[in-house]
C-alpha cells in the first residue's frame, strides 16, 4: 500500500466493515465469517481489502488454510470492538428512549435473594414485557452499588436502602427472617424463637453480605466470637445448620429450600425482617420500565407478604 492510498483515505471506513473484520478475527475463516455476516465471501474479502488500504496496514495474514490477525491487526481490532460496542450501546439507548419497555435492562441482585426471587418473577416478567431483555448480575451489595454509580448496571434488587442523593429506590416487599435450627436443637421445641436466644451458636455469612450484618444486629451481636464459622453463600450456611454446626437466620423466600435440607424453621418473636427494594440512579431515564418491574414484583409477592405478616411463611 503506497502513501497516496493511505493518505487518501479515512472517509469510507464504517461500522459495517469493522463488523466484517471482527467476524473474520473471531472465526479465523473468511467463508464462515461471510456466512454469518450474510454476504458472499468475495464481497467480504473486497471490503476488508478496502479497509486495509484505508488504514494503511495489513489486518490479516492469509494462507490457503488459515487466517490470523497480524500484530497491527490485533491492536486495531481491539479499537474496532470498542467502536462497535459503543455504537450498539447508542442504538440500544435510542431504542429504549423511544420505547422504554424494549431493549435490555442490566439488573443487579444480591446472592441471598437471587436464587429464590428470580424463579418467581422472571417468567411473569417475560410474559408481561416480552420485548424487555433483563440481564441479571449477582453480587454483594457494595459491588452492586459501585456498578450502579459507574453506569454498569441500570438498577439493583437490594435489601439495603440507598443513603446517597444520587440513588433512590422503590420498596417492593418485606421479607421476614426465620430461625433456622438443626432438628435436635434445644430451641426446636418452641413455637417462636427470640432472636437473642440464637446468639450463642449463630452462624453468619462472610463479610460483604448485608444479611450477615442484619443477622448479627437482630441477635444482639456486635461481632462474632473467635473461631465462629462463616459461610460464603446462603446454601453453604443452610447446609452447615442442617449438619448441626449451629443456628442462623434465613430470609423467608429461602424457607422451601431450607426445609428440603432438613432444617427446622421457626418464626421470630420480634418479626425481624428486611425490606427488599429496587434501587436506581435518580437520573436513570427509563422510569416506565422500573415502574413496570416494581408493579409486577409487588403483585407476585403480595401473598407472600400477607403470609409473612401472619407468621405463616
Amino acid at each position: 500500500m503506497d502513501n497516496k492510498t493511505h493518505q487518501g483515505g479515512n472517509a469510507a471506513m464504517n461500522l459495517r466493515d469493522l463488523r466484517y473484520a471482527l467476524a473474520v478475527a473471531e472465526h479465523r475463516h473468511f467463508g464462515r465469517a461471510a456466512k454469518l455476516c450474510h454476504i458472499s465471501q468475495p464481497t467480504l474479502s473486497t471490503q476488508l481489502r478496502k479497509l486495509e488500504e484505508e488504514l494503511g496496514v495489513v489486518l490479516f495474514e492469509r494462507t490457503n488454510k488459515s487466517v490470523a490477525a497480524t500484530p497491527a491487526g490485533e491492536a486495531l481490532l481491539a479499537h474496532a470492538r470498542t467502536a462497535v460496542d459503543a455504537a450498539d450501546a447508542m442504538l440500544a439507548l435510542a431504542q429504549a428512549s423511544r420505547d422504554p419497555l424494549r431493549g435490555r435492562l442490566r439488573l443487579g441482585i444480591i446472592p441471598t435473594l437471587a436464587p429464590y426471587l428470580l424463579p418467581l418473577v422472571f417468567g411473569p416478567l417475560r410474559d408481561a414485557l416480552p420485548d424487555l431483555v433483563v440481564e441479571p448480575w449477582e453480587d454483594v451489595t457494595t459491588a452492586l452499588l459501585d456498578r450502579l454509580r459507574t453506569h454498569d448496571l441500570d438498577a439493583a434488587l437490594l435489601a439495603t436502602a440507598p443513603e446517597t442523593p444520587e440513588l433512590e429506590s422503590h420498596d417492593l416487599f418485606t421479607e421476614p427472617f426465620l430461625a433456622a435450627l438443626p432438628p435436635d436443637h434445644r430451641l426446636a421445641a418452641l413455637d417462636r424463637i427470640r432472636e437473642e436466644d440464637l446468639a450463642p451458636d449463630v452462624l453468619v455469612l462472610a463479610d460483604g453480605h448485608c444479611l450477615r450484618d442484619q443477622a448479627l444486629a437482630a441477635c444482639g451481636q456486635p461481632g462474632l466470637r473467635a473461631g465462629a464459622l462463616r459461610a460464603s453463600s446462603l446454601a453453604t450456611l443452610m447446609n452447615m445448620v442442617a449438619a448441626g454446626y449451629g443456628t442462623t437466620l434465613i430470609p423467608g423466600l429461602a424457607a422451601g429450600v431450607a426445609r428440603d435440607a432438613g432444617i427446622t424453621l421457626r418464626p421470630l418473636t420480634n418479626n425481624t425482617g428486611r425490606q427488599i427494594n429496587l434501587t436506581f440512579r435518580t437520573t436513570f431515564p427509563r422510569r416506565t420500565t422500573l415502574d413496570a418491574i416494581t408493579t409486577l414484583v409487588r403483585t407476585r409477592l403480595s401473598r407472600f407478604a400477607e403470609a409473612a405478616a401472619d407468621g405463616a411463611v
